[in-house]
């Protein structure tokens, strides 16, 4: 049995916890005497306890993050009562900042704040040492430091056969984000530190000769050191296979003609850049911290779309201190003429340790007191139009990102200039009719974008029915829709399988 169980609370199984795995592989001697134990938040708590249980372990360093905090509190809270004796070491973001009268802080014995890749491994040593005076020495909040990324092992032999077969891979070229943006805990970092590109490499190709082929890398600013990032996707290009997908976050602003030239080379779809916008409106942008080049963003936006397959993923946020409804508006329908494949709305969370809580007082932000924080209102949007935006961010999510509707919602912005207004409408009607936000089969809203388009907005039947019609069966073995008019007899299409399933949907619309 391990002495020391390394787990985690993932949000889905497709994830892999990439800081377990950072630990796990920089243990040295007492590698051999761990195991990883990764769960996924819908499991009940009782159940996780009882499998860290049986393996009897004498530490057990949870991972804490916004998306796991309350079910692992549970989970510790039980752990506690039941063997007291086991000494519960906590890490991660969520714990890592304001700690004072966090619950799960209260149940754990030690707390490391900060990158823990080398200071876990010194904990316990000491935990499963004879020093008794060492042991009684250990703060139970103790800062990890920042180690120097040439002395961190990396953790990629970690991923097991089945994960490279069933999970997203986390990679991670840098650290740190030279950024400023208050929301972010990005922000909090020091400037970009750099893992040695041929060390990095060796790493990759290692993924690649066993058969990896997603890759998500974590870099808050892929695109920020040109020749590293260059390098990268040469690397990649050079190695390409059928079914390879990656996944960067890109500076927005900062993409010269060598970069240019390179992501033209990557097949339709097979590649997804996350752009991070937040905001258009320049007030709000002064508010948080944030600088962008919006005439270059502009136009490197419109560049992806139009010359190369690269898979957009922009983001905006709801909430923003100075920003309201109608400002947000203009921002969202000025991202939409770009056409960006998708566009994340997010409602604005209040993350520990960020400084975005001095616009509290003036902007009185109200936040939700538990995970993930979201804004409930502020000064300029009441909690009544926050919930509105809420489920226009989750519509959205469902109807439009999901690539299922690409042609049937050019009807629905077709004689209007303003796609922000007209989706919001159908996010109203939507609401009105179910009620709900969750658990909406896909045939509901195919049906709901018909009965909204014929009935409210009056585009014929006939039109409509041929259009969701060949939205509908551009994937294979879906039911037939009944729809009132004249019935589109559109064959069934196939998914492009150099793309992902979602990226895949919108190539038939590019």
């Amino acid at each position: 049995m391990p002495d020391i169980v390394l787990a985690t609370l993932n949000a889905k199984f497709i994830h892999s916890s990439f800081g377990l795995r950072y630990l796990m592989a920089n243990l040295g001697e007492l590698k051999e005497r761990a195991c990883m134990a990764e769960f996924q938040i819908n499991q009940a708590p009782i159940e996780i306890l009882e499998a860290v249980l049986a393996l009897e372990p004498r530490v057990v360093g949870f991972g804490i993050y916004i998306w796991n905090v309350v079910e692992t509190t549970e989970v510790l809270g039980m752990l506690r009562r039941l063997r007291p004796d086991i000494r519960i070491v906590l890490g991660g973001p969520e714990v890592s900042y304001e700690v004072e009268g966090q619950p799960i802080v209260a149940l754990a014995d030690h707390v490391i704040t900060g990158e823990a890749d080398l200071k876990f491994a010194e904990v316990c040593a000491v935990l499963l040492g004879d020093d008794e005076q060492a042991r009684a020495a250990l703060p139970k909040v103790m800062n990890a430091g920042v180690p120097a990324l040439a002395n961190v092992a990396l953790p990629y032999d970690l991923y097991s056969e089945a994960d490279l077969a069933n999970r997203i891979l986390y990679v991670e070229a840098s650290r740190g984000c030279p950024f400023t943006c208050e929301f972010c805990l990005s922000s909090l970092d020091i400037p970009i530190r750099a893992i040695a590109l041929e060390t990095f490499l060796a790493a990759m190709q290692g993924l690649l000769d066993r058969g990896a082929l997603t890759f998500k890398f974590v870099d808050r600013t892929f695109n920020l050191h040109l020749p590293t990032s260059m390098a990268i996707l040469r690397f990649f290009l050079d190695r390409w296979r059928d079914g390879m997908f990656l996944h960067f976050e890109m500076v927005p602003d900062r993409l010269p003609d060598g970069l240019r030239d390179l992501i033209r080379q990557f097949p339709a779809g097979a590649v997804q850049f996350e752009v991070g916008i937040q905001t258009f409106d320049d007030a709000t942008s002064k508010n948080i911290s944030r600088r962008q080049n919006l005439v270059r963003l502009e136009d490197n936006l419109r560049f992806l779309r139009e010359e190369t397959g690269i898979h957009v993923h922009a983001d905006l946020i709801v909430g923003l201190p100075g920003e309201n409804v109608e400002s947000f508006g203009r921002g969202f329908d000025r991202l939409v003429a770009m056409r960006p494949q998708e566009i994340q709305v997010g409602i604005l969370k209040r993350l520990r340790g960020t400084p975005i809580v001095r616009h509290d007082t003036e902007y009185q932000m109200k936040y939700s007191p538990v995970p993930p924080y979201e804004m409930l209102e502020n000064r300029d949007i009441p909690f009544v139009e926050m919930q509105r935006m809420r489920r226009f961010a989750r519509y959205w999510d469902m109807v439009a990102n999901s690539g299922n509707f690409t042609g049937t919602l050019g009807l629905l912005w077709q004689q209007s200039s303003s796609t922000f207004i007209e989706f919001l409408a159908f996010a109203d009607d939507l609401y009105a009719r179910l009620r709900r936000t969750h658990q909406i089969a896909l045939p509901v809203l195919a049906y709901a974008l018909f009965d909204f388009l014929t009935q409210n907005r009056g585009v014929p039947a006939d039109t409509v029915a041929v259009i969701l019609n060949e939205d509908w069966n551009r994937v294979p073995g879906r039911e037939r829709l009944h729809l009132a008019g004249t019935y589109a007899s559109a064959k069934e299409g196939t998914l492009n399988t150099a793309a992902g399933r979602r990226q895949a949907r919108h190539l038939a619309q590019h």
